[in-house]
């Protein structure tokens, strides 16, 4: 299964899976292309872009409400949002 990200002004709004076989054969980056086209053929709109469950490329799988960086590595990468810090003094 490939996953692929629907992302709006670098922010991730959703991600679905898509199957291997609807993005020929899901290896990125040369999945990408084709999943992105089978997504549009379903009349989802929006950028899509491929995401690892298993981290192998773009840093990190993505999530909703995460940010999407294109400057980094050589296709970019979903960062988490940043860690708020438990205030200590109470």
């Amino acid at each position: 299964m490939a996953h692929f990200a629907r992302v709006e002004n670098n922010i991730v709004k959703q991600v679905i899976v898509v199957s291997n076989d609807d993005c020929g054969g899901g290896n990125f980056p040369e999945s990408e292309p084709i999943g992105q086209e089978f997504i549009a053929s379903l009349g989802l709109s929006g950028d899509w872009l491929q995401t690892s469950y298993h981290s192998n490329f773009r840093g990190c799988f993505a999530a909703a409400g995460w940010s999407f960086d294109p400057n980094l590595d050589e296709y970019g990468e979903f960062v988490p949002p940043p860690t708020i810090e438990p205030d200590d003094e109470q």
